[in-house]
């Protein structure tokens, strides 16, 4: 492995966020242009919400996750491509490349309002109206973002859910509003929020 300069790798590593957030932006307002209900959900939202409260703890991610309605997919599909990404899909994933020699891992994802990422998933995904606009772009409330990643509880989902305790955003008085396996989840998050 050859040695980087400092300057380098802070450079490499400014420009592969500032992508992301590029990517995120010109997606948003391809759909907010088209009138096309979405929310901003997974690592992004979560790092919004981090960031409002402490931005010494926000944790990137290199992905996107948007929440879109099965029934505008067709719709949201003509308004990406027009502003440059390819629709493709991975291992049942609809996604939307940025430009042809783009990596999944890099990708738009989309997870569906109201349906089930996995057929034993607790609860479905909530719906876009359960979003707000702390930002330039819908992003899904603290509560509903809280509920998917209690649903997935995919060891970065558990993650996600530390950093909000561990700012604050989060805490054992929101057990109450989760159905017991969700409020079990959290209890254990809350508990332990450093492990």
């Amino acid at each position: 492995m050859s040695i980087v300069t400092d300057d380098l790798l802070w450079e490499r590593m400014n420009r592969a966020v500032e992508t992301i957030r590029q990517r995120l932006e010109r997606a948003a307002a391809a759909l907010d242009a088209a009138g096309i209900p979405y929310a901003v959900v997974g690592g992004n939202a979560v790092a919004i919400y981090v960031g409002l409260v402490d931005r010494g703890a926000v944790r990137t991610t290199r992905d996107v996750d948007f929440l879109l309605r099965r029934d505008d997919l067709a719709r949201a599909t003509a308004v990406l491509e027009r502003v440059g990404f390819e629709s493709a899909q991975s291992f049942g994933v609809n996604m939307f490349l940025d430009g042809p020699d783009a990596l999944p891992s890099e990708a738009i994802h989309i997870v569906f309002a109201g349906e089930k990422v996995k057929a034993d998933d607790p609860l479905a995904n909530p719906d876009v109206t359960e979003s707000e606009r702390p930002t330039t772009f819908q992003v899904l409330t603290l509560a509903a973002l809280v509920r998917m990643k209690l649903t997935s509880f995919r060891l970065k989902d558990q993650v996600h859910l530390q950093d909000l305790v561990r700012v604050g955003l989060v805490d054992a008085t929101w057990c109450d509003r989760f159905p017991m396996v969700l409020a079990e989840r959290l209890r254990g998050i809350v508990a332990n929020p450093n492990a």
